[in-house]
């Protein structure tokens, strides 16, 4: 079967309201200096562990793990559910599905959110299986690690398998683990940072999923 892993944050749905709000609380939280929203969008789509190291680097791996315990707090309570699903997007789940691809997610947001967001926002019905970061980021964050250990529990082949991402970690994550990259625009990356990484090729809407994929598995 030909395997579809997407990312969520800015490939499925527009979450920056829930996600910056939760970092300028874990900012406060740890009387850090406050950055501006324009460097936080930078954050969404690497681990927070990865942005934190880049943005802070003065923060210890315990201050670090401390940050993002703040990080969880918030978003768990006011931020999870504060996002939209992009427009289209559940029609070319839907599209993609229905022509035999096996859908799953593979975010670096931990996994239990994106379990409590499927159910939310009644995604279920497109995803076999639904793979994430543990809430512990020292465990497993990266987007190669989310995507090594999605592969394996969807029992996909890599040869048959495209990542789906916004970020040049997504299509990082890809290449090392030897899967198709489809890069989408209309997210929190550009072309720019997309086929820096390497992306085989790009989509500027969610309605040209299904056309991008064939492409890739043709």
């Amino acid at each position: 079967m030909k395997s579809l892993f997407f990312d969520f944050d800015g490939t499925i749905a527009n979450s920056e309201k829930g996600i910056i709000d939760s970092i300028h609380y874990m900012i406060d939280a740890m009387h850090l200096p406050q950055l501006d929203d324009a460097t936080y969008r930078n954050f969404i789509g690497p681990s927070l562990t990865t942005s934190m190291n880049k943005y802070y680097p003065a923060l210890s791996a315990a201050e670090v793990t401390r940050t993002i315990g703040y990080y969880q707090e918030h978003y768990q309570v006011e931020g999870i559910f504060e996002l939209s699903l992009y427009p289209g997007v559940t029609k070319a789940l839907d599209q993609l599905r229905l022509a035999g691809y096996q859908l799953n997610v593979a975010s670096a947001k931990p996994e239990p959110m994106i379990k409590r967001i499927a159910e939310h926002f009644d995604l279920n019905q497109y995803f076999s299986g639904l793979y994430g970061a543990t809430l512990d980021e020292r465990i497993r964050s990266s987007k190669t690690a989310v995507l090594e250990y999605a592969i394996a529990s969807a029992n996909a082949d890599p040869a048959r398998s495209v990542m789906i991402g916004d970020r040049d970690t997504d299509m990082i994550g890809g290449e090392n683990n030897h899967v198709k990259t489809l890069g989408v625009t209309y997210g929190f990356g550009d072309a720019q940072e997309l086929n820096g990484a390497h992306a085989m090729a790009l989509v500027a809407s969610p309605s040209e999923l299904p056309a991008g994929v064939a492409q890739l598995l043709a």
